[in-house]
């Protein structure tokens, strides 16, 4: 379906001399800003990410990257990935386990949960 869906697209969108994939439509390069400013803050605000001033919550692209952060680390009951530290850093492209479990760090399982505790001490102690 998304091979054909960009067959498609490749027939439709303007042509350039860089031969984009998904140019402007000047066949250009497309602006970041452009693309914050058009698609991402409107779909925020057309789905109620807001400020309380009614503003997008999440202006910048990279936004994206801490939510796509978040969904690798999150608990399948969740609706996460609940991936790894290690496969997380991977992903992510860190230097180090040590840059993502700083940044990201807090959003992983804790070990001192109250309902993993008595879990776990149900299971140990019968």
């Amino acid at each position: 379906m998304v091979v054909n869906a960009l067959r498609e697209w490749k027939l439709a969108c303007p042509r350039g001399e860089l031969d984009l994939a998904f140019p402007n439509g000047a066949g250009r390069v497309e602006d970041a800003s452009n693309i914050a400013e058009r698609g991402w803050i409107p779909t925020q605000i057309a789905a109620g990410i807001v400020t309380k001033a009614g503003e997008a919550k999440y202006p910048g692209l990279h936004s994206l990257r801490h939510f796509y952060a978040s969904w690798c680390i999150n608990r399948r009951a969740d609706g996460g990935l609940e991936l790894p530290l290690k496969v997380v850093q991977a992903r992510l492209g860190h230097a180090s386990i040590q840059m993502t479990a700083d940044r990201y760090g807090h959003l992983f399982p804790r070990g001192d949960d109250g309902a993993e505790l008595a879990a776990a001490e149900r299971a140990f102690l019968g």
